[in-house]
This record gives structure tokens, C-alpha cells and sequence, in this order.
């Protein structure tokens, strides 16, 4: 019986193509765009499961406030880690990790420097926290002495002809010499440490000795003992403020600070865990590791996977039941010669499942082809895993699931025709379920405005964040990294570089008004009380042409001069800092600020204008420059218009000069700007893909709806046209109910796209006001894609000779 329910089935697919493609095609769309979503997400649920004993580990953060000023850090002080394994018998065992950016690498017996990006000072308890094994040398040895190193594979091959390469030398940034001890997998995409090629010890990192209290810089990861309480142990982490942190503070630039009255004044210092698989997707703190993920982002491409599904299961319903007119028929023959309500449904489903099947089949098929694509848009290396029987499996039963839950309303509304009434012609009349049809098609766009709406808000605030004064000139602006690899030879490649035409200034610093990873120092204004007087702001290394070359504007005092002696000791303030300490810019000049750190005085000589130096989802925070007392790394040249390319290579030509068999390595600012929103780049992009992409399958359950209601009303368009309707008249009233429901989907949908999308906004400090007449446009643009969804099946339902469909009933 069911190989003969299965021919039925394919004969009936075959005889009726069109309406096959319909469905087939609808059907797949929505299938590929949730299967890509799919493994999207659960790529993002993979990062860093693959570390033993993934669920014991944690990562201690800080949330500070002092003042006005508060911080979300993601890394410690360096006698945490001490102070946990010692005192806290909850802890295992410790690690730390510092970031160290890109390094020139060298071996001893070249001059030929390599840029290796992702390096980082970590403990020897390393390998042991995370369970990693080395493809060279001896885990237990590797990062415990001064100046030795670990490679990734990757890094040993840029860097060594040979197979092995523990034992071998190299020098870093021109200065230290390192021993290769080690040689490591490479870390998996789907890790927090997947950047990351070179790992150097622990000990060779002067900061990592420190015993104060006043420098956070060290990610700190502690694995516990099973069956810890964490709500307990994060409690009983605030005593390290009590006991370590808070005297630390009294000792060195508050003396009559007490924690009562630290608290008192609205301070707070409190410590907290989050588990290691949860960083990636929970975790937006200042100084991660690595770039890190939204959670909110995961939710809302799981609703827009789901809403795919629900869009193409609608569309099949309503494409079926526009078809069901034609084998009302058939159904009335089949039930007169025996056939049972239950036969009916199961003939339908097996249909159902049929098309079902042969879309999941295009489904695959498709996201083969699209796969790479996406992986470029959303910047991944997904890869479906066609050797895993349990995702055939799952596959399989979605097959099942979706050929059931789509062709249920049709298989049930089909079984009911009443073999008298459709034999007679009496069923079209009021055949259909014309609510539910009606509200299916209002879901299907309510979710396509809201994508639309959505998606729109996304790219008006990615415009808005490129269009902002940010408070510095970007624009024009070349940076040449690791120019210290001139050695004493960096002054007068300036100066070269600014004796070029095409250069209008030039300066060398070690900071940009870009997000990277910062510290805060604290600075004591002096003769001011306590606590008024303390302000945490970043201390950048710069020459007296950097705030001229960015173009920063001073709003009092004067910039930095080689002609004075006393500017040695001269600091330049933004007016955040100032408003902290409660003073105008202009009341600032001249006053001291006490670096807490190494105790030196600097006299504040200006004030410059407030300028972004993180993201915009961030507010700016206190910045100070003072004349550079270390080696810089960057060059920064602001170029004329004109032929950029012909600049670079001049430039590159005075850097052969100079540093022969170094690597010359530039960017350009506003380059390095977008590079930081290129998350919300992506999800924009990934929002218009599907956004796109339900629409097309809206439109389609549209046509059907379309198709439905013209075969329904046949016979009423057939009697207006003999009473004299004209065609546009007919057009206009089959058009005009499709509107109404359209209409209706946008009432619904564009309030909760605005109070959405107004949520999402509040993650940026700068953001733009929802516009109103935005969603006018989304509404103007969905109503004119659904007049020309319609318009086929109204004009070809008009223009029917009315002689034909009158005889035919």
C-alpha cells in the first residue's frame, strides 16, 4: 500500500511542476539558510570545549569603580594567582597569561626580521590547566626558565627551515635572546587562544614579579576543585579586597582610606569568575585575549533560523492548499470508491514528506556551494561533517518533522471535502480555512518587516560610527609598525620621511587612538584633598608632533616643545580626565599630577578635546601623553592627496636605507578603525543574506495565497465582468485584499522591530536616534513587493474570458 501511496505521490509531483518547483524551491531555501545558521551556531557553542576538565576552569575578572570612573576588566593583578592557590582551597591550580601583541622575530645568525602576531607571557602551569601536549620538548620544563619560548606549528615553519627546532635561538624586537623549547598544535579556530603563535615564559616578564596591587595586566585562570560552590567561592574572593587590595591603596596614595568609606563614597572592587566555555559568547571586558562574540547575537540568528523554517513550512501550506482546488476531484472520486479519511491524510503526508525530502537533498546541495561564501562573510572555517552519522541522522528526522508539520494543514483540510459537494462543483466556494491562510501570510511578513527593519538600524548606525567625529584626523593618515627595527637610525628616517612632498607631518609614538590593550595608571593631583584628587587614565608615549599630526584640538594651554627642557616632565590631559578631578581645562594648567606608580611629578602644560579611543560602544575614558621616554614602534605620517601608492613606495625605498632585510609593515588608520566593527559588519551582512532571503519565501507563500484566492473566486470575477467590472477594477480588488494583510504584518511587526532594535542601540555609548521615517520607507518597499507578488495572478485572473469560467461552473 505505501509503494503504491509513494507513486501517487511522484505521479502527482510530475503532473503538477510548477506548484512542485513552488514548494520544492521554498522549502530548500528556507532549509539551507537554517542549516547554515545551524552550524554557525554551533560552531560558536564549540569555543573552547575541547580543553580537559573545560567545566573546572575559570577565569577571574574584576569590576572596579572609584569615583566616577568605572571599569569591567578582564584580567587581575600579577599576585592574584599566588594569593588563590595559597589561600583559597577551593583552587587547584593557577595560570596567568599576558598579551603581547605582534613581535619581529629573528633567528641568532640573521639580520631578517619575521612579524609574528598573537604572543603572550604565560606560566608553566599552562600546559596542565588546559591539558595540552607538546609535538616538541617536555611540557613539565618548557616555560620554567628567564627567556625561553614556545612555538605553534605554524609559527616554527615562518620561522625555522628545519624539522626540529627545540634548542634553536632567536631574538625578539631586535633586543632579547630566546631558547625554543617547545613546538605546539596549533590552537583550534574554536578556541580563545586560537590566535595566539608564540607563548614566551612567565619569568621573563619583569611585570610578573610585581607584588603591588595597583596594576591590573594578567588574565588569570584557576581550575577548582569539583563540586564547588562558585556563588560561595566568588564571595569569599572579595576578602582579597579587604586584605590585600585596600591596604595596598592606603599605603600608596590614600593614607586615611578605609574600606567603609571607600564603600561609603559609592566605590566598589569587586572580583568575579566566569567559566572558561562561557568567555567567548559572555564576556565584552576590557583587555580579552581575543576577540569575543554576543550572546544576543547567537539568539537572534537561532530566531531568524527558526523563522526561516516556520516561513517556508507556511509557504508550503498555502502553495498546497491553493492547489487543493484542482484535486478537490480527486479526493471526492477516491472517497465515493472506498477511500478512508485516514488513507486521505497519510496519501497527503507521504506527498508532503516526499517534497520534504527531495528539498532537504537541494537544501544540502546548496549550502556546499554557499558554505564558502558564508565562511568569508561571517569569518569562520565551518565545515559540514558529512562523515558524522549523527548529523544524517539528524537531518533525517528534521526531514521527517518538516514533510509532517508542512503538509498537516493541507493533508487535514484535503481529507475533509465532501465527496457530494465537490462532485456538484459546490466546494471551491468555501473551501480553505481562509483565516488561517490569512494569518500565516501576516506572520510570514510581520517576520520579513522585522528583518527588513532591523537590518536597516544595523547599517544607519555601522554609517553613523563611520561618519562621527571621533576628535582626530583618520583619514590620509599611513602607520609603519615595528620601526624600532631601525634601531638609532628612527630620527632620521622622520626626518627623511618628512623632507617628502607628499608629507604634510610626521611623528613617532607607541600609541594610537585605536582599541588595543591598555593599562590605567593612577595619578594623584597634589595639593588637592584625597579624595578628590585621584584619577586612574593610560599614559601614552608620544613626540611633540603627535597632536598636530592627528589633528587633536587643544582647548587650553600648548602643545609639547623640544625647547624646553621642562617638558620632560609635561603632561598633556584630556578633558575627561580634568572633569574627574572636578576642575575646568583652563584651572588645569599648571597644576601637578603625581604618577602613583614610579612617584615622578608632571606638570599639566594642556588640555586637548575629548577623542575616541576604543569603540563606540564605549565611553571615552582619560588619556594622557607625555614626551616619549622609550623606543617607539609606530611611525605615523600624514600624507597629502594624491597618489598614495607612489607615497608608500618612497617610504618604503627610506626604510631599505635604513633597515635593510627588515619587513616594512603599514596600514592605514581609518583602515585600522573598521576593522574594529567589522562583528557588526558581519552581522549587518548576515541579517541582509536572510533578511533576503524571507522575503523571496514570503512572496512566494503570497503567490500562493494569490493563486488560491483566484481559483476560489473565479466564478465571482466571471459575473462582475459580465455586469460590466473592468479589469483594472478586478485587479485592484483582488490586490487590495493581499494589502490589507500586509498592512497588517507591518502594524505588528515595526513597533517590536523599534523596541529591538532600541535595546540593541544601548550597547553603544554613541548611537543614533531610530528614525521613524525609515520604517516608513521598509513599510512603502514591502507594500510594493507584495503588489508585484500579486499582481500576475490578479491580471491573469481578470483578463480570463468570463464565458469559460461561468460555463465551467
Amino acid at each position: 500500500m505505501f509503494k503504491n501511496q509513494l507513486k501517487i505521490a511522484w505521479r502527482n509531483l510530475k503532473n503538477n511542476l510548477f506548484f512542485t518547483f513552488l514548494n520544492v524551491f521554498g522549502l530548500a531555501i528556507g532549509v539551507a539558510g537554517a542549516l547554515l545558521i545551524s552550524l554557525y551556531i554551533y560552531d560558536e557553542l564549540s569555543y573552547d570545549k575541547m580543553f580537559a576538565d573545560e567545566e573546572l576552569i575559570h577565569r577571574i575578572n574584576v569590576d572596579i569603580k572609584f569615583g566616577t570612573q568605572s571599569n569591567n576588566l578582564a584580567v587581575v593583578t600579577a599576585p592574584m594567582a599566588s594569593v588563590l592557590e595559597s589561600e583559597y582551597s577551593e583552587v587547584q591550580l593557577t595560570t596567568r597569561l599576558r598579551g603581547w601583541g605582534g613581535m619581529l622575530v629573528r633567528q641568532t645568525n640573521s639580520d631578517k626580521n619575521i612579524k609574528v602576531n598573537g604572543n603572550a607571557y604565560a606560566d608553566p602551569s599552562f600546559f596542565k590547566m588546559f591539558g595540552l601536549e607538546l609535538l616538541q620538548g617536555t611540557k613539565e620544563t618548557a616555560l620554567v626558565e628567564p627567556n625561553t619560548l614556545i612555538l605553534s606549528r605554524s609559527g616554527a615553519k615562518t620561522l625555522f627551515t628545519e624539522e626540529e627546532v627545540v634548542g634553536k635561538q632567536v631574538v625578539l624586537d631586535n633586543d632579547e635572546v630566546y631558547t625554543v623549547t617547545g613546538v605546539i598544535e596549533d590552537f583550534p579556530k574554536n578556541s580563545f587562544l586560537r590566535d595566539y603563535n608564540m607563548l614566551m615564559s612567565m619569568a621573563s616578564n619583569p611585570n610578573a614579579k610585581e607584588v603591588g596591587w595597583g596594576s591590573n595586566n594578567f588574565s588569570t585562570f584557576v581550575k577548582l576543585n569539583p563540586n564547588t560552590n562558585i556563588a560561595s567561592f566568588n564571595k569569599r574572593l572579595q576578602n582579597i579586597f579587604i586584605n590585600y587590595v585596600a591596604p595596598y591603596a592606603k599605603k600608596t596614595f590614600a593614607p586615611t582610606m578605609t574600606v567603609e568609606s571607600f564603600k561609603s563614597e559609592g566605590n566598589f572592587y569587586v572580583f568575579n569568575t566566569i567559566p572558561l566555555g562561557k568567555i567567548h559568547l559572555h564576556s565584552d571586558r576590557i583587555a580579552e585575549l581575543n576577540q569575543n562574540n554576543n550572546i544576543q547575537n547567537i539568539y537572534i540568528l537561532s530566531f531568524i533560523g527558526l523563522f526561516l523554517i516556520v516561513l517556508a513550512c507556511v509557504n508550503f501550506m498555502n502553495l498546497s492548499t491553493a492547489q487543493s482546488l484542482k484535486r478537490a476531484k480527486e479526493v471526492g472520486v477516491r472517497k465515493t470508491l472506498g477511500s478512508s479519511k485516514s488513507d486521505l491524510i497519510k496519501q497527503f503526508l507521504i506527498e508532503s514528506g516526499l517534497v520534504s525530502l527531495i528539498a532537504l537533498i537541494f537544501a544540502v546541495l546548496t549550502t556546499i556551494l554557499i558554505l564558502p561564501y558564508f565562511n568569508n562573510l561571517a569569518d569562520k572555517s565551518i565545515e559540514i561533517p558529512f562523515l558524522n552519522p549523527l548529523f544524517w541522522l539528524i537531518l533525517l528526522g528534521f526531514a521527517l518533522i518538516l514533510g509532517l508539520l508542512s503538509g498537516s494543514y493541507p493533508a487535514f483540510f484535503m481529507s475533509k471535502f465532501k465527496p457530494v459537494k465537490v462532485l456538484k462543483g459546490g466546494e471551491k466556494s468555501n473551501a480553505g480555512g481562509g483565516k488561517i491562510r490569512n494569518g500565516l501570510v501576516i506572520f510570514q511578513f510581520a517576520i520579513s518587516v522585522f528583518l527588513m527593519g532591523s537590518t536597516l538600524v544595523v547599517f544607519q548606525q555601522l554609517q553613523y560610527i563611520k561618519g562621527k567625529d571621533i576628535g582626530y584626523t583618520k583619514e590620509q593618515v599611513l602607520v609603519l609598525d615595528d620601526v624600532y627595527a631601525a634601531g638609532d637610525q628612527v630620527a632620521s628616517f622622520k626626518q627623511e620621511i618628512e623632507k617628502l612632498a607628499s608629507v604634510k607631518s610626521v611623528s613617532l609614538t607607541s600609541f594610537l587612538p585605536t582599541p588595543s590593550n591598555r593599562t590605567d595608571q593612577s595619578f594623584t593631583a597634589k595639593g588637592k584633598a584625597v579624595e578628590d584628587a585621584v584619577v586612574q587614565m593610560q599614559k601614552w608615549d608620544v613626540d611633540e608632533d603627535y597632536v598636530s599630526t592627528l589633528n587633536i584640538n587643544l582647548l587650553a594651554g600648548r602643545d609639547f616643545n623640544t625647547k624646553y627642557k621642562t617638558d620632560s616632565t609635561a603632561i598633556i590631559v584630556n578633558e575627561t580626565a580634568i572633569s574627574r578631578l572636578g576642575i575646568k581645562p583652563a584651572d588645569a594648567i599648571g597644576m601637578t599630577l603625581v604618577d602613583d606608580s614610579d612617584k615622578v611629578e608632571y606638570k599639566v602644560i594642556g588640555v586637548v578635546k575629548d577623542f575616541h579611543i576604543s569603540t563606540l560602544r564605549n565611553a571615552i575614558d582619560p588619556v594622557s601623553f607625555r614626551l616619549s621616554r622609550r623606543v617607539s614602534s609606530k611611525l605615523v605620517v600624514k600624507l597629502s592627496q594624491g597618489d598614495f601608492a607612489k607615497s608608500i613606495a618612497s617610504i618604503q625605498g627610506l626604510w631599505g636605507n635604513v633597515a635593510s632585510g627588515q619587513p616594512f609593515n603599514y596600514y592605514f588608520l581609518d583602515d585600522s578603525f573598521n576593522d574594529v566593527y567589522q562583528a557588526e559588519e558581519r552581522l549587518g551582512k548576515i541579517f541582509i543574506a536572510f533578511t533576503i532571503l524571507s522575503i523571496l519565501i514570503a512572496c512566494l507563500g503570497l503567490f500562493g495565497l494569490a493563486t488560491f484566492n483566484a481559483e476560489k473566486r473565479i466564478k465571482e470575477i466571471g459575473v462582475r465582468k459580465v455586469l460590466g467590472a473592468s479589469i483594472g477594477n478586478i485587479v485592484y480588488k483582488l490586490t487590495l485584499d493581499f494589502l490589507k494583510l500586509v498592512v497588517v504584518s507591518i502594524v505588528i511587526s515595526i513597533p517590536l522591530a523599534w523596541f529591538v532594535m532600541t535595546k540593541w542601540l544601548e550597547d553603544f555609548s554613541y548611537r543614533i536616534e531610530i528614525n521613524g521615517w525609515s520604517f516608513v520607507f521598509i513599510a512603502l518597499l514591502v507594500l510594493a513587493i507584495s503588489v508585484i507578488t500579486v499582481s500576475y495572478q490578479s491580471i491573469k485572473a481578470a483578463i480570463t474570458n468570463p464565458v469559460k469560467s461561468l460555463r465551467a461552473e
